[in-house]
Formats: structure tokens, sequence, C-alpha cells
């Protein structure tokens, strides 16, 4: 089945809550990003390990920069080359996992 953007309605139901916890657009780009501030090291590695199995399962990898007790996610869908519901449960994980 193939990965297709968020129309215009889906952003508007969809992005609105994840806008709300913290995620931004990022400028120039179909995509959602945020940062997450953790206590230390192993913490902010726990949650990219978690995130990690939960994307592979779903075969839909984010971009991802991790610094000590920080890590910034990115998410687009390269097949699509934009945002997709893929981008939205992934994301929706994220903040789970936190």
């Amino acid at each position: 089945m193939a990965v297709v953007k968020l129309t215009q309605e889906e952003r508007d139901t969809l992005l609105s809550p994840l806008l709300s916890s913290g995620w931004k657009l990022v400028d120039n780009r179909d995509a959602i990003i945020k940062e997450y501030t953790f206590t230390d090291f192993n913490q902010a590695f726990g949650f990219m390990t978690r995130v990690a199995l939960k994307a592979d399962k779903m075969d839909h990898h984010p971009e991802w920069f991790n610094v000590y007790n920080r890590v910034q996610v990115t998410l687009s869908t390269h097949d699509c080359q934009g945002l997709s519901k893929r981008d939205i449960e992934l994301a929706k994980f994220c903040d789970e996992a936190k």
C-alpha cells in the first residue's frame, strides 16, 4: 500500500494536538521536529531504543540527533516527500515513550 501525504483536512485535525504538545513544523520542509530532555544519557538512550524498536516495526525511521541528555527527533516520510499518518503515529509514540 502506497504511503501518501496528509491531506489539508488531516493536517488540520492530526497535527493540532502534536503542535500543542511541543512538536513544531520545520521551516522549508514538510516535517515536524521536537526536542526531548532527559535526566541523563541513560534515560535519553533508553528513549531512543524504545522509539527505534517501534520505528523498525513500522518500517519508518526518524531522523534524530542526540547529545548527552537531549534527543531531537525529526519526522517526515521519504516515500511521499512529506508528512504522512506514519509520522503522526510515531510522534505520538515518542510522546508516550518519554
